[in-house]
């Protein structure tokens, strides 16, 4: 399985590659990452027909992970990738706005990385 973390914190990329060093080794999940909207968009274009999981923070400076999110879901990528937004802030409106736009799954910060491989290896 293919996942896309986009998440303007870069530390988040060492914390995801050494919460799934298991998963990775045995090839049941690849990581990519973005730091914008906008780097998710382009590595989007560069993976053509391949399905992806996206996990994306939803307070990122510029494209907002919900204005990335409505891109995804009304974009030309096929297949349409599930997305689960990420947010240190569970609050109702980034919720019911991310469930209104198409979102697959919510989880908030800090991650669950128990209940998030749950959640993944299931998907």
């Amino acid at each position: 399985m293919k996942i896309l973390v986009v998440d303007d914190e870069k530390d988040v990329k060492d914390l995801f590659l050494q919460r799934f060093r298991k998963e990775i080794r045995s090839q049941e999940v690849t990581f990519m990452f973005a730091y914008s909207g906008e780097e998710a968009l382009n590595t989007l274009d560069s993976l053509t027909h391949e399905a992806v999981l996206i996990l994306s923070d939803i307070n990122m400076p510029g494209m907002s992970g919900l204005e990335l999110l409505e891109k995804i879901k009304s974009g030309p990528h096929k297949p349409t990738p599930t997305v689960m937004m990420i947010t240190a802030y569970g609050d109702d409106d980034n919720f019911n706005t991310a469930k209104r736009l198409g979102a697959d799954d919510f989880l908030t910060k800090p991650v669950d990385f128990k209940l998030l491989k749950k959640k993944l290896l299931k998907t």
